[in-house]
Order: C-alpha cells, then structure tokens, then sequence
C-alpha cells in the first residue's frame, strides 16, 4: 500500500511538471495551449481516478484476507498515541513545577 502511495505522488507530480514545462515552451496560440492542458488535466484526473481505484481495491483484498490487519494498525496506532500522551503529559506536568518554583521566587522576591 505504501508504495501506491509513492506511486500517486510520483503520478502527481510528474503531471503537474509535465504540465509546467508544456506551458513554458508552448509554440501554439493561448487559445490552443489552454485546449492541451485541459487535455492533459483530463488524462491525468483519469489516470490518478484509475490509481485510486486500484488502491482502493488491494486495501479491501488485503482487508478480506486478513482482517485482523485493520484491528492489529489500529491497536498500534491506539498504543503510540497514548504513549505520546503520557510523553506530553510528564512534559506539562515538568514545565507546570518550574513555573512553580519560579513563581515562588518572585514572591519572595516581591516581599
């Protein structure tokens, strides 16, 4: 699935390029130059729908082969976010007892 992913960006970009340098170095009319990038956004709309679509389809071949692949990434997915929370939460709670501290100090400082 990754590398479909890679696959869609590559697709993508190289349209988008392709398209760039076409207009940088088109001989023709703006009339005709504006028909052949709505030409080439039409085959690349196509060819990106296509791509999606069999993305679409080995996500559900690989969901019905193995459905406890789906369970088992949202289970990781669960455990690092609740992993981060508690790296986040011990960060708060260290800058909350500096604050703390140097609240202190300005207190006694003040008086």
């Amino acid at each position: 699935m990754d590398n479909s992913g890679n696959t869609l960006i590559g697709l993508i970009a190289g349209t988008a390029i392709g398209v760039a340098l076409g207009v940088l170095f088109a001989p023709d009319k703006g009339e005709v130059t504006r028909k052949k990038l709505a030409d080439e956004a039409a085959a690349a709309q196509a060819n990106l729908s296509e791509t999606a679509a069999d993305l679409k389809e080995r996500v559900r071949d690989t969901l019905n082969s193995d459905p406890s692949a789906l369970e088992n990434g949202i289970e990781g997915l669960i455990s690092n976010a609740s992993f981060k929370a508690e790296d986040i939460i011990s960060a708060l709670e260290k800058k909350l007892k500096e604050l703390k501290v140097k609240n202190s100090k300005l207190k006694k400082s003040a008086k």
